[in-house]
């Protein structure tokens, strides 16, 4: 997979944009500089919100605006349909916040993507941003500044708290995806990996994972197949996470080792990640490599 190319000048659709979520987060991304073309919503007779013209489906929306991206901002149990309507219409792009997408919805809405050669970001994900340009989701702003840092992140709270140290130490980010914690979902880290090696403003990689499920193995599998050749960091969360206890994210399943703090490190390690223990450490060492980049 090779995730389709972000700027401000990409036309972006809201699905879902007269609930109040859609709502507000089209004001924030329109105040960052996302170029929002067009909302779609069944309550379509309302005609615009904010000056942005609203479409009965997407097709109707692509037609009229030449909206690329989708940023889907609607109820679990209405998810695959929003997707599916987004696909069928040409839309390259999906970034899907929303928590709580059914399993076997999560599987036939990654077969449809896939079929279609989309890009789906999500489910349960922050959204991405390429810092200066624009963002569809609602990372914040202040953890956002253009740089050399791509970031790929499972957890969004501790990838917040740590681009926004970053930021405080001046070091920015090129392309920031979340990839999202269910444990089926439209790109994994492992995706990521041709992408970054081939974009020219990504220096490093820091990747934000947390135990459960295999994507920082399955990462580790696919850095050693590209040889990838610029530097990658990484911060686990839940290593000190006591055994049986119930994690926050649907992916973060550990059955015996498998999943496991430990099995990350290691597997990562082989394939020449430094993985740090805390999130000053990381802090620090990502410091000490910009300074020397």
């Amino acid at each position: 997979m090779m995730m389709p190319r972000v700027d401000r000048n990409t036309p972006v659709l809201v699905q879902g944009i007269t609930g109040r979520a859609g709502r507000r987060h089209s004001r924030l991304m329109r105040r960052y500089g996302t170029r929002i073309v067009g909302g779609v919503s069944p309550n379509a007779a309302v005609g615009d919100i904010d000056g942005v013209p609203v479409f009965a489906g997407c097709r109707e929306a692509v037609a009229a605006t030449g909206a690329t991206a989708s940023v889907l901002l609607v109820g679990p149990m209405h998810l695959l349909g929003a997707i599916r309507d987004a696909v069928e219409a040409g839309i390259g792009l999906v970034v899907t916040p929303t928590e709580g997408m059914p399993v076997h919805d999560a599987l036939k809405a990654l077969r449809l993507v896939r079929a279609a050669g989309a890009t789906w970001i999500g489910a349960s994900t922050p959204g991405m941003a390429v810092p200066g340009e624009g963002k569809l989701g609602f990372l914040p702003d202040s953890a956002l500044l253009p740089g050399p840092l791509g970031i790929a992140s499972k957890s969004g709270t501790l990838s917040y708290e740590a681009g926004y140290r970053l930021v405080q130490r001046g070091i920015g980010q090129s392309v920031w995806v979340g990839v999202g914690g269910d444990p089926v979902k439209g790109t994994c880290f492992a995706d990521l990996v041709p992408f970054y090696a081939s974009d020219p403003a990504t220096g490093a990689v820091l990747v934000i994972g947390e135990i459960g499920g295999r994507d920082e193995e399955e990462l580790a599998e696919a850095l050693i197949a590209h040889r990838f050749a610029k530097p990658v960091f990484a911060l686990i969360a839940g290593r000190g996470s006591p055994e049986g206890v119930t994690m926050g994210h649907a992916g973060a399943l550990v059955h015996g080792a498998y999943g496991s703090f430990a099995a990350k490190q290691a597997a990562l390690e082989r394939a020449g990640v430094r993985v740090f223990a805390t999130l000053d450490e990381m802090v620090d060492g990502v410091t000490k490599w910009h300074s020397r980049a």
